[in-house]
């Protein structure tokens, strides 16, 4: 996710911006820091006040919601380009006329 993201981002497909490029980051990021560090989930659990271990299901299901918003946030961006562009040919035929 974050190699295809930054190659998006350099090659300015798909409408990728930087603050989107940056929450990819930040996101994976503790994911990974997760994966290296497991007890930081208990910590994070205990200040805030989550003691059992349902740290597992909590961070699966951010991951899992994060993935289908951004899908539909991109999916949303595609269909405005296209409205968009549909738009503008339309102006362009009237103009013509």
């Amino acid at each position: 996710m974050l190699y295809q993201g930054t190659t998006n981002f350099f090659k300015g497909k798909s409408g990728q911006t930087l603050f989107k490029l940056l929450v990819r980051y930040i996101v994976w990021g503790g994911m990974i820091v997760v994966t290296f560090f497991p007890n930081i989930t208990f910590l994070i659990a205990k200040s805030v006040g989550i003691i059992d271990n349902i740290n597992a299901v909590i961070l699966t299901g951010f991951l899992l919601i994060f993935l289908m918003i951004f899908k539909l946030l991109s999916a949303i961006e595609r269909l405005e380009q296209g409205v968009s562009e549909l738009t503008r040919k339309e102006a362009l035929k009237e103009i013509e006329k």
